[in-house]
């Protein structure tokens, strides 16, 4: 096989590291509420908590309106909910990726480990927390008087068409987070301005046309526009724009993993 075909199956298909995956995010989560005296019930506490007071500014102090459904407390949480947990699915991966390799120094200089396996764990311990927030969004949506449709299906598939983007950028901020320590605090700066030019606190329909072109270019606006037609219009999902998605996310995958392994034979003299 062809070196560079066999090196993107190795980052790309990592089927034979998954029980290792499996427990470094499974390592992530339990240690994430280790010790509290609620436990696992804080990853269905704090969306819920974010969603209150984004519904108590954005709807009842600014008096802010969804366009296009009827005018609710309900329906614009769900809305708003919709466009945070995707944002903060792919935040909480990003944010945390430039230390995955710098937080864990001895799987580097003291033990041979398959390292791009991090950013999978680390997406899996996010998603962990997108997949609760998701379970919560669906149940308000059927509360709402939506019941359920064959369109919940496909929403999986959403999550899926954003994987390849998310592991690229993981890979490629897990390197660069080695030789530039500033990084880490950087993105979570960007993150936090990025939120709002993502479609989370507005739809695409109300944006001029020549903006909404742009807009899309956003890799995380494909995603919520799509759950927010399932789970509220109970549509099924433009499935050529999660396609064009993934796709696009195989290139940002693909140049991630190769600036991962190209960088990676110095990480031990820097950490």
């Amino acid at each position: 096989m062809n070196p560079l075909l066999q090196l993107l199956k190795l980052y790309l298909w990592p089927w034979a590291q998954r029980h290792l995956i499996w427990q470094f995010a499974r390592r992530e989560v339990l240690g994430r509420y280790k010790g509290s005296m609620l436990g696992l019930s804080w990853a269905v506490i704090t969306p819920m908590a974010m969603l209150a007071v984004y519904t108590l500014v954005f709807r009842h102090i600014f008096k802010a309106r969804w366009p296009g459904v009827e005018d609710g407390n309900i329906s614009f949480a769900l809305n708003l909910f919709a466009g945070l947990l995707v944002f903060n699915w792919a935040a909480e991966l990003l944010s945390k990726a430039p230390k995955l390799v710098v937080d864990q120094p001895n799987l580097v200089t003291k033990v041979v480990f398959p390292l791009q396996v991090l950013p999978w764990s680390g997406l899996a311990a996010s998603f962990f927390h997108a997949g609760v927030s998701c379970l919560v969004w669906l149940a308000g949506c059927w509360l709402l008087g939506q019941g359920m449709h064959l369109s919940w299906l496909a929403i999986p598939l959403v999550f899926l068409a954003l994987v390849p983007v998310l592991l690229g950028l993981g890979w490629a901020l897990a390197a660069m987070g080695v030789y530039f320590r500033d990084l880490g605090e950087m993105v979570g700066l960007f993150m936090g301005m990025f939120l709002f030019l993502t479609p989370v606190f507005f739809p695409l329909s109300v944006l001029p046309d020549f903006l909404q072109g742009w807009v899309q270019l956003n890799p995380l606006a494909i995603p919520i526009e799509a759950l927010r037609a399932i789970g509220l219009l109970g549509h099924w999902p433009r499935f050529d724009s999660l396609g064009l998605l993934f796709l696009g996310g195989l290139v940002v995958a693909c140049l991630g993993a190769l600036l991962f392994d190209r960088t990676r034979k110095g990480f031990a003299d820097v950490l």
